[in-house]
């Protein structure tokens, strides 16, 4: 199979780039190359046969006729977005314009390439969606966000890939363009971007600067290794049935400060400061604003229809990337000079 992937040099994306390759398939990446970006993330592929890059902006309705038409995929992985929550709260503008107007171009780039082929069935376009579209959950863990969940985005962020997801079944529904979706939980491990919650806390303990954690440390997330999701949706775009959603999730859910305090472990073990534990520097700081309490993934849908299930423990996961981190200077340290990388962000609410 011949897959475009979108946001193929960011952190999932690139994970998904990786991994096709190695099932077999061919990949054309296209990424526009913004800050969050980076191409050594598939250095590892980048010169193989199966693997071409396109430089191109889903906004760019033009250019992505091009890359149809030059490459004649066979599906459409979508996961090019603005994701950081803190950045939508500072700059709304640029989610609606990347994930909603994004979305619809690809939308109808994908439409147009596949009537023009006579509409063959075999045809998928895949949308990368987020749990965060669901809103908040209570702490009762025994309730979980399912594929039939309403709707409640609380971020400029969530609503804007809300917005997505809608087109998305409405291009299906109206149209009969072969769509699947998934929605997925907090996602971490190699190549993650260093201004989300984990790297951050790893690089900051590095370098021994304060460890920021939101109001009080309570808010809970479902954990997803990056790898075990590149599966996941990898096994959708091939198997799964057309029109439906996947809820795709980690089953490993931990506050944040559990989650910290876990790292901070891991470091201590690894790498140990020259006095006391990397846990002194956790520091308790302003909470974001509408920052949803806790977001937790019921993934039976997938399991049941399609096989799949998480093999790596959050415990495991953790320990790989802080590893990772630690043999991964050269990526990380250029990174720390991007824009906004560093600065508490998502206070101008």
């Amino acid at each position: 199979m011949k897959i475009l992937v979108t946001g193929g040099a960011g952190f999932i994306g690139s994970a998904v780039v990786r991994r096709a390759i190695a099932d077999g398939h061919e990949v054309v990446n296209l990424d526009a190359l913004t800050y969050a970006a980076c191409l050594a993330n598939v250095a590892c592929v980048a010169d193989g046969a199966a693997y071409a890059f396109e430089q191109a902006d889903i906004r760019d309705r033009a250019a992505l006729d091009r890359v149809f038409a030059v490459h004649a995929p066979d599906a459409v992985m979508h996961l090019a977005a603005e994701s950081h929550v803190d950045r939508s709260i500072d700059g709304p503008g640029d989610f609606i314009e990347t994930n909603i107007t994004g979305t619809y171009n690809m939308l109808e780039a994908a439409r147009s390439y596949w009537v023009g082929q006579g509409r063959p069935a075999s045809f998928r376009f895949h949308h990368i969606s987020t749990d965060e579209v669901y809103g908040s959950l209570p702490a009762d863990p025994s309730v979980k966000f399912t594929e039939t969940t309403p709707y409640d985005p609380r971020s400029p962020y969530s609503a804007s890939k809300a917005a997505s997801d809608h087109l998305v079944r409405a291009w299906h529904e109206t149209y009969g363009l072969p769509v699947v979706l998934t929605n997925c939980s907090n996602n971490y491990g190699p190549y993650h971007f260093p201004e989300k919650l984990i790297p951050v806390i790893i690089l900051n303990a590095l370098a021994g600067k304060p460890l920021p954690i939101y109001g009080d440390g309570s808010n809970v997330r479902d954990w997803l290794y990056v790898e075990d999701h590149a599966e996941a949706l990898l096994l959708v775009v091939e198997k799964g049935t057309v029109g439906r959603s996947y809820n795709i999730g980690g089953e490993n859910e931990r506050t944040n400060l559990d989650l910290v305090r876990t790292l901070c472990g891991i470091l201590d073990r690894l790498r140990p400061r020259a006095a006391g534990s990397y846990g002194d520097l956790i520091t308790f700081v302003t909470d974001r604003p509408g920052h949803d309490a806790r977001y937790a993934i019921d993934p039976t849908r997938i399991r049941t229809e399609l096989g799949w299930r998480p093999s790596v423990t959050v415990e495991e996961g953790l320990e790989r990337t802080v590893r990772w981190y630690l043999d991964n200077e050269a990526w990380w340290r250029p990174l720390q000079a991007r824009h906004g990388v560093g600065e508490r962000l998502g206070v101008k609410a």
